[in-house]
């Protein structure tokens, strides 16, 4: 009874949240799409819903993805000019429930902060507006090298990094520009992370996958 007393009077001072922070800012509502239903051509590599992933264990139930609507049909935009290229684009993520991105906070400590987002403020994941994702070959179906791994957390994720091969550095910035052509923005320490423009319009969502209509 005593850590449940202390654990509430945390919650009601602001130092513990239970839930996902006010959104007063979004004037749009809710509208979730599931990528692969774009385009059979886009591919997915959830890793949150296997163990390849920096906690090592599932955290998702289902492997899916999705984005808000507006966010989704510039994806799909991209992906169709990156096919001229000869590259589609593999998911990794994209819609997050809040719970989630607690999850990741309370799993992390030091320097892996840099690499996940404050639950008090929420994530631009949690709002449906985030995507991570990478690039495969549309002719052998192979995911490309970039010069750092997903969800590493190391200055090789940085966007500019400037080492790995200069193969490697196009592919990535490849990426970046078609992403960026359809008004996405790149997370500033993250390469597979883009940001869709108008991602304050939309609230901080903690809905599960199975949930979504």
């Amino acid at each position: 009874m005593r850590i449940l007393a202390v654990s509430l009077a945390l919650v009601a001072a602001g130092l513990l949240q239970d839930r996902p922070p006010a959104t007063p800012e979004a004037t749009r509502k809710a509208d979730l799409v599931e990528l692969v239903k774009l385009d059979k051509t886009i591919k997915l590599d959830i890793r949150y819903a296997g163990t390849n992933n920096f906690l090592g264990k599932p955290v998702y139930k289902e492997a899916r993805a999705f984005l808000q609507r507006p966010a989704a049909e510039s994806l799909l935009k991209a992906h169709r000019d990156l096919a001229t290229s000869g590259y589609g684009l593999l998911i990794h993520d994209g819609y997050r429930p809040w719970a989630i991105t607690k999850l990741f906070w309370d799993m992390t400590s030091g320097s892996q902060r840099e690499f996940v987002a404050d639950p008090k403020a929420g994530s631009k994941h949690n709002r449906g507006c985030a995507v991570d994702l990478t690039l495969y070959e549309l002719a052998t179906g192979r995911v490309v090298q970039m010069p750092g791994d997903y969800d590493e957390m190391t200055p090789r994720s940085y966007p500019g990094y400037t080492g790995g091969t200069a193969e490697q550095r196009a592919r990535r910035d490849l990426l970046r520009t078609a992403m960026e052509r359809h008004d996405f923005t790149v997370e500033p320490n993250e390469w597979w992370h883009f940001n869709y423009k108008d991602w304050k319009e939309y609230p901080i969502l903690d809905i599960a996958f199975a949930g979504i209509k």
